[in-house]
């Protein structure tokens, strides 16, 4: 707004008003008088033109977008902690209990267990916050001696870890709460405390879907994959837990009967005719036409919430692919056998089984 408001334009605005008898060349004794006021109402306008854009949501950065957002009852969502699958053996190779609160490590990253799943399986949170902790899995060590134990192992994510969250996303938020006021149960109030649930990467909410006060959750984790188990039954019991359905003893309205469901996988068969660059053979690019696809499915199903059905396109599966080094042309694209689109069921999201090249 105040981008003409330069050094020059204020110091010759500020000549000009001086008597053209008074010498106004540079050096002057005028003229050394006004330039550092100049300079100092220069520096004003730039901090001005700073403040202009702190005060409003659309351009404020991180810090006063969250003083602007917490006026709504919007804070940041903080970064949460993964909570993993432990499985614990003893040298007879059966499952094996250890005490609760044990530590134990992996690369960088330490573990605790901090609740029983069954017999010498644990639920295990990573002592750091953030997704970091979503990307090891395999034998762990204990940081203490734990007697008999003699194998441990992470195997699967129950419950993603989450970084703080972004800037850009808060912001969205801001806004979202602007266009649609969440109250006593809609949709809108839905949506925002699934969405702040640890390891809920989306939701759709299907009301009256199976007679009055039915309600039916489908969830995505924050990997923006399907959830587990776990995170489905942590979601439910928080919600509306079974146990006490539609009485309100969670956060759903009283008379609300709320059923959680996770999304599905849609497997996918691509079959398609590849003309390659000299010296490269299928074996070569095969791993990154894997890895381009999965990046686009992945893509696919951070935008499954906001979608009534998502859509794999053989357009942008093949657009992906040219980018390979190593493939010259791509042609004939069939996913499931047919060439063309595959339009996915409203709660599925794909999932790569076998391409054919």
């Amino acid at each position: 707004m105040y981008e003409k408001q330069t050094f020059e334009a204020i110091l010759g605005r500020m000549l000009a008003r001086v008597p053209n008898n008074v010498d106004k060349r540079e050096g002057s004794i005028i003229y050394d008088a006004l330039a550092p006021a100049a300079a100092e109402l220069a520096m004003a306008y730039i901090q001005m033109d700073v403040i202009l854009n702190e005060t409003f949501a659309d351009t404020a950065s991180r810090k006063y977008l969250i003083r602007r957002a917490a006026e709504r009852g919007i804070n940041p969502n903080p970064a949460t902690k993964t909570v993993l699958k432990g499985v614990f053996k003893n040298s007879d190779g059966n499952f094996f209990d250890i005490p609760i609160g044990s530590r134990l490590s992996l690369d960088n990253l330490n573990y605790v267990a901090i609740e029983k799943i069954e017999i010498g399986q644990y639920k295990m949170e990573c002592e750091t916050a953030g997704s970091i902790g979503n990307q090891y899995f395999g034998s762990i060590i204990p940081i203490e001696y734990i007697p008999r134990l003699a194998t441990a192992e992470l195997t699967e994510i129950l419950i993603p870890g989450e970084d703080e969250e972004e800037t850009e996303s808060l912001r969205q938020r801001y806004f979202n709460s602007l266009e649609s006021e969440a109250f006593g149960g809609n949709i809108a109030d839905y949506k925002d405390k699934i969405n702040k649930i640890q390891g809920v990467g989306g939701v759709k909410v299907y009301p009256v879907w199976n007679g009055g006060g039915s309600v039916k959750l489908t969830i995505i984790d924050s990997e923006f994959k399907v959830p587990s188990t776990s995170l489905i039954s942590t979601v439910q019991t928080i919600i509306d837990p079974i146990d006490n359905s539609g009485q309100g003893v969670g956060i759903a309205p009283i008379g609300h009967k709320v059923t959680v469901e996770g999304v599905s996988e849609t497997l996918t068969n691509i079959t398609t005719n590849i003309t390659f660059q000299d010296g490269y053979v299928w074996e070569d690019i095969k791993p990154y036409v894997e890895a381009k696809i999965n990046e686009y499915y992945n893509d696919l199903a951070k935008e499954w919430a906001d979608n009534s059905n998502l859509v794999v396109r053989i357009s942008q599966i093949e657009v992906r692919l040219l980018d390979i080094t190593g493939i010259l042309d791509i042609q004939d694209t069939s996913i499931n056998g047919a060439q063309q689109n595959l339009v996915l069921e409203s709660n599925s999201i794909p999932k790569l089984d076998v391409i054919i090249a």
